[in-house]
């Protein structure tokens, strides 16, 4: 018989994980897909930073009413009334403000509930923000990251 821990997942099983990587300017990237993004990025002569910017999508705030909730280790519900919730942010992996994109690699993505929801509080805070007409790209190969650098560069030499 499989055992499964609370969650569900199978116990002693690893969680997914990337080799971190670094590339030859000593930078140490999450993922083989970031290392390679960003050499492609200087590649194609474009201007970014690589997670050089948070974005606060979701600010801190006091829920007003009665707020209970269950917690590991406890059998019942706790009182979380009147606690400060906390603020979301979001870092993207490369920024560009002169060339406006944002590239967010992924890869492969076990199951993360969070982050599509994170995405869509991003690209409301971007379009809130005035930065709607910045490119968003979430590419998960590496013949995505290069179709990503296609399109922006295309975008660039057409104004």
């Amino acid at each position: 018989m499989i055992k499964r821990n609370p969650r569900g997942r199978l116990k002693n099983k690893p969680s997914v994980k990337s080799k971190k990587t670094t590339d030859t300017g000593g930078v140490a990237f999450k993922s083989k897909l970031e290392s390679y993004c960003n050499r492609a990025l200087k590649e194609a002569g474009l201007n970014f930073t690589y997670e050089g910017e948070s974005f606060v999508v979701l600010n801190s705030f006091m829920f007003k009413g009665g707020y209970y909730k269950s917690t590991k280790g406890n059998d019942m519900m706790i009182n979380k009334t009147g606690i400060k919730q906390q603020q979301i942010s979001y870092t993207p992996d490369f920024v560009s403000h002169e060339h406006k994109f944002i590239i967010e690699t992924k890869g492969f993505i076990p199951s993360n509930h969070s982050f599509p929801i994170r995405m869509k509080l991003f690209l409301a805070f971007l379009n809130n923000n005035g930065m709607g007409d910045y490119s968003v790209f979430i590419p998960k190969s590496q013949k995505q990251v290069d179709q990503a650098i296609k399109i922006i560069t295309q975008n660039i030499a057409h104004g």
